[in-house]
């Protein structure tokens, strides 16, 4: 960090639980967004499970259950150590940008199942077939347009890299 940048570390915290909140509320699980938030707040590269205790105010063991959560989800990569039972997380480049690439195949595979489930509810023309279609649809749209976005992104980042 440059000499001239204050760092406001009662605002940082703040924003990780407030974001951290906002994050629960849409589903996510509430330690993993206080461990997340806290990485992409820290201007370390790497953060040990103590570090994330420490600064979060809970136990080694509350740490561990949301860094294998979102491990899973490859929002976190896991250093260990050479020689040391101790390990460091950190995130990958472009973590959000990763986890929606690899998270986007779900929406293909999800409305080919779809398409079966519609052949026995017996067809579009019954009512859950009806609705299994329209949520396929809307799946499949999403998976188009999220494609869209993400080839968009890459080249708005190439701008202005």
């Amino acid at each position: 960090m440059s000499d001239d940048v204050t760092r406001d570390e009662d605002g940082v915290r703040r924003s990780v639980e407030h974001m951290a909140m906002m994050l629960a509320d849409m589903g996510f699980p509430r330690m993993a967004s206080r461990v997340l938030l806290t990485m992409m707040g820290a201007e370390e590269s790497s953060l040990s499970a103590g570090d994330l205790a420490e600064r979060l105010g809970v136990s080694p063991a509350a740490i561990s259950g949301a860094v294998k959560y979102l491990m899973h989800l490859g929002f976190v990569v896991r250093d260990p150590v050479p020689g040391s039972r101790r390990d460091f997380y950190r995130l990958p480049a472009e973590p959000w940008y990763g986890v929606t690439l690899a998270k986007r195949s779900f929406y293909g595979y999800f409305s080919d199942e779809a398409d079966r489930a519609i052949a026995a509810a017996g067809g579009e023309a019954t009512v859950a077939g009806e609705r299994v279609a329209q949520m396929r649809d809307f799946f499949r749209f999403v998976e188009n347009e999220l494609g869209t976005a993400l080839q968009r992104w890459q080249e708005q980042r190439m701008h202005r890299a």
